[in-house]
């Protein structure tokens, strides 16, 4: 049996013992976070990353199993399970850069991985999920996704490629029982951001020191990082019976970010 969650009116039972779920990019950060969570529900969690040490670590630590795979690639495909219960799309990269030096191949990577790949999973395992009339895809967004800053053309756009994806995911899987959803993180403490920091201090023009008070919280009305344990409680959430008319939808977890 899976962990005990409140809500405002009920205790949930969150009981994926008999479900799959896969998480990409889950060798760390959100994406660890996640396989962590469902396998404490019970889910068998296949870690996908490109990473092998990390997604083997993972696995490794909640009785899963790991899955290497280069999502940029045209091959990884072959390597990924069909019988997939719930779908956790969360890998992703970051380049931060002026729309007039932004690198062609450094912009066609990250769609690649942020929106090809999600397709191509979600292609991949929906059969499986209409089968078993029973079925959650989690797209890990970004208030990137309904909303744009400077200097990250390419992340902006690959998070809004994902959002209007995951409607259409919704819109085909409702007859067979499967939900789609974006989580809207802003700044999560994770290794992402953190390789952000240098290239936001060289563009604003301010010590690394200062990029979080002044960049990474400066929309936020709650003045911290969120933690990547609490996105993936978000996403066990949208796993239980009370989530089950929750799709389509793009749910913020921004501290306020998008409230201005």
């Amino acid at each position: 049996m899976g962990r005990r969650f409140t809500t405002m009116t009920t205790v949930v039972d969150l009981d994926l013992s008999d479900r799959t779920a896969m998480v990409t990019g889950g060798g760390s950060g959100i994406g660890r976070a996640c396989a962590e969570r469902l396998a404490a529900a019970g889910a068998a969690v296949i870690v996908v990353d490109v990473d092998a040490a990390a997604a083997k670590l993972v696995a490794k630590e909640i009785g899963g199993s790991a899955v290497v795979a280069d999502l940029a690639s045209s091959t990884y495909i072959s390597d990924i399970p069909a019988d997939v219960d719930v779908l956790v799309n969360n890998a992703g990269l970051q380049v931060v850069a002026p729309l007039t030096e932004f690198p062609d191949d450094r912009f066609a990577l990250i769609q690649r991985v942020m929106v090809e790949a999600p397709f191509r999973l979600v292609k991949h395992v929906l059969p499986h999920m209409f089968a078993r009339g029973w079925g959650r895809v989690v797209n890990i967004s970004s208030v990137h996704g309904l909303l744009a800053s400077p200097y990250k053309s390419a992340y902006v756009t690959a998070k809004h490629g994902l959002e209007g994806l995951s409607k259409v995911t919704a819109l085909e899987g409702a007859p067979h029982g499967v939900t789609s959803n974006c989580i809207c993180p802003a700044f999560v403490r994770t290794p992402l951001v953190d390789k952000q920091i240098a290239d936001q201090a060289k563009i604003n023009g301010i010590p690394e020191s200062e990029v979080i008070e002044k960049i990474m919280l400066d929309r936020a009305a709650i003045k911290r990082l969120i933690e990547p344990a609490e996105v993936a409680e978000l996403t066990a959430y949208l796993c239980t019976p009370p989530a089950a008319l929750i799709t389509g939808s793009s749910i913020t977890i921004d501290g306020g970010w998008t409230a201005h």
